[in-house]
């Protein structure tokens, strides 16, 4: 037994020395061995804990302390709760923290960053609050960071108003986190501001390490560039914020939720273009541990945007599957229907994309509004203007806005349904008589009303919103005539009675010179008198013959090679066939050896012709110009009939009558 009580306080000092130099697996060698002596050692059980804390051995240590539960208590809640936290069982280590029987300070720290976990901001904000208030240690810093995330994280998820905390912007992560959560009150200029700040503190803390490479600060400015290109997507500055994006991507930092956020963003730009490249990215955000890393909102963009990539990519099944499963998770979000509703039209089904967005507008009236425009535009693509009309008159959130008046008129308009279109116009006057009278929408609105009953000759119903405006201000002359013009159509006695209410001829002209505006650069057109003709007095007749005189005959053209010295052609203005020098279009070289005259024109021609009388002909047929001999000789002397010369010109020569062709001009 002494032996072994040496060698247990050995091993114990062999633990101690591997604790203080950080050595905990070969500690937990040692710690085996005493556990081997005494299997009950709280404190050996305690270390043995630590040591596989300290070494990420998570799911080994909570074994150990669910398996040795009633003999530990209370004396390792907060390693217990610290595993379950770094196995992402936030749930369970959020009951862990709130059993424990006493809160203490690391005990709070950990329960801070579960509630963040859990996006319980305001409780999260108030632990911090509570700790930066009631400790001084060397991790102020720290708690002052994970204090302003919250505050960014407040404003980004939760749109709650800023509230000055007094925290110091001394560090970069203290900037960014003020860069994020001015980005959530949509301060863009002042965040990208801040994030260069946050980019130039970061540079110069990092640049007094001598380990740090360039690439480490690369990476560690990673987020902040991400950020920055964030913005600029925000401001429209696509381009750049695609360069920026892609230079993070390019350096693979470790943090998976970076980059996820980072591809998604890069397929947002992308949007049906450039889907090759969006594929890839998509991959980035399915990498292992994301969900953990990133806020819920943050995964459901994310999602979203996988299901519009595969609506793209006309993977349609895929697009169905991931927009039902999101309506699963959000059954009151309107977005996963108005994926299936985008997939629906381009399948051409407009019919079950209108059923589908009824029935949601139906179980969630909440969210109906997207809902219900989405439906008017469906239907005004198939042509059914009037119950589009019908759905957006459905919408009391929109229903006097001025914005759905404008389209409901014009709708009712197109359709020449004037009377709804009044009707329109006579609700939202009810309206704003009722809740904001007098005010300028509210006389905008009467004196659209009245121009648009003036424009389709509804003078009647126009005088009572022309004497609602008249009555607003007298000084109104267009308005006054625009009702005396109503109400001479109707009442000849009201209309010259409110004529008195004009001003003057006198005190409505404009005294103005004339000739000083017509001359002044900024006349654009001046209207010249026509300068007197000299004999503008003589006779008409004269005139007449001294206009004939001035004409001048217009030149005819001459052709290109026109000689002035030779004589023309007498017969060029007639057709070349009926020429007395046509000779005809030669249509080959050995057919025109051979006459085409009429049989027995020629009997010298065609015993000259005859092969059998020449005994030195050559077996084939003589090519023209080749005939030797008296052959030769003799038909030299014959004219073919069709090159024989015409008796008379054409220009003697009668034509034979034609025969007129039954049934007027256009007949067969």
């Amino acid at each position: 037994m002494a032996n072994a009580g040496v060698s247990v306080a050995s091993l114990w000092t062999e633990v101690n020395r591997c604790g203080q130099n950080g050595d905990f697996t070969r500690a937990l060698k040692a710690l085996t061995k005493i556990l081997q002596e005494n299997r009950d050692d709280v404190t050996a059980l305690h270390c043995k804990i630590v040591c596989l804390v300290q070494n990420g051995s998570f799911k080994e240590a909570l074994n150990v302390m669910n398996t040795h539960s009633k003999l530990l208590g209370s004396e390792v809640v907060f390693e217990k709760a610290y595993c379950e936290y770094r196995l992402n069982r936030v749930d369970s280590a959020l009951k862990t923290i709130e059993a424990a029987p006493e809160q203490t300070d690391k005990l709070k720290e950990l329960y801070g960053q579960v509630l963040y976990r859990l996006e319980r901001y305001d409780d999260c904000k108030s632990v911090y609050t509570d700790l930066i208030r009631n400790s001084q240690d060397e991790y102020e810093e720290e708690r002052k960071t994970n204090l302003a995330a919250v505050v960014a994280s407040m404003s980004q998820w939760e749109e709650t108003p800023l509230e000055d905390l007094g925290l110091p912007e001394s560090t970069y992560e203290l900037c960014y986190n003020a860069a994020c959560a001015l980005i959530g009150q949509g301060q863009l200029t002042e965040a990208l501001n801040k994030l260069r700040q946050a980019e130039e503190l970061c540079r110069v803390s990092l640049a007094d390490d001598s380990d740090v490479t360039e690439e480490d600060i690369e990476s560690e400015l990673a987020v902040i560039h991400s950020q920055m290109a964030y913005i600029m997507q925000l401001q429209g500055r696509t381009d750049d914020a695609l360069q920026l994006y892609n230079q993070v991507i390019k350096l693979k930092p470790s943090d998976v939720g970076l980059l996820a956020v980072t591809a998604n963003n890069i397929i947002t730009i992308n949007k049906d273009q450039n889907v090759f490249d969006s594929k890839k990215k998509v991959k980035l955000t399915n990498a292992e541990g994301v969900e953990y890393k990133l806020a819920k909102k943050q995964l459901q963009a994310i999602d979203f945007n996988k299901a519009l990539l595969a609506m793209y990519t006309n993977q349609a099944d895929q697009c169905r599957k991931l927009s039902s499963s999101l309506q699963s998770q959000n059954p009151g979000h309107p977005r996963p229907v108005l994926i299936q509703v985008a997939q629906l039209c381009r399948e051409k089904q407009h019919g079950r994309a209108i059923e589908l967005l009824q029935q949601f507008s139906d179980q969630h009236p909440e969210s109906a509004s997207g809902i219900k425009l989405t439906m008017a535009q469906l239907y005004v693509i198939q042509g059914h203007v009037t119950k589009a009309c019908d759905v957006l008159r459905s919408i009391e959130e929109f229903k006097h806005k001025s914005g759905m008046i404008s389209a409901l008129v014009t709708m009712y308009s197109h359709e020449e349904d004037i009377d709804s279109a009044i009707e329109i116009f006579k609700q939202a006057i009810e309206h704003y008589q009722s809740e904001q009278p007098g005010s300028a929408a509210h006389l905008a609105l009467v004196r659209e009303a009245a121009n648009f009953k003036l424009k389709y000759g509804r003078k009647k119903e126009a005088i009572s919103d022309l004497e609602q405006l008249w009555k607003q201000n007298t000084n109104d002359i267009h308005t006054l005539a625009q009702l005396i013009s109503a109400y001479s159509l109707v009442d000849t006695d009201k209309a010259k009675s409110l004529s008195k209410h004009l001003p003057s001829a006198d005190t409505m002209a404009l005294n103005v010179d004339v000739d000083e505006l017509e001359n002044s650069h900024g006349a654009n057109y001046v209207r010249k008198k026509a300068a007197k003709v000299p004999g503008e007095n003589l006779p008409k007749e004269q005139i007449q013959g001294e206009i004939k005189k001035k004409k001048k005959k217009k030149r005819g053209k001459l052709p290109k090679n026109y000689d002035p010295k030779s004589t023309p052609d007498p017969e060029r203005w007639m057709p070349m066939k009926e020429r007395s020098y046509y000779r005809g279009k030669k249509k080959g070289k050995k057919k025109e050896q051979i006459g085409k005259g009429t049989q027995g024109a020629t009997a010298g021609a065609s015993a000259e012709l005859d092969a059998s009388k020449t005994a030195s002909s050559p077996p084939t047929s003589p090519r023209p110009g080749s005939a030797s001999g008296s052959s030769s000789a003799a038909a030299s002397n014959v004219v073919p009939p069709r090159q024989q010369k015409p008796a008379a010109s054409g220009a003697t020569r009668k034509k034979a009558p034609q025969k007129k062709k039954k049934g007027g001009k256009g007949g067969w």
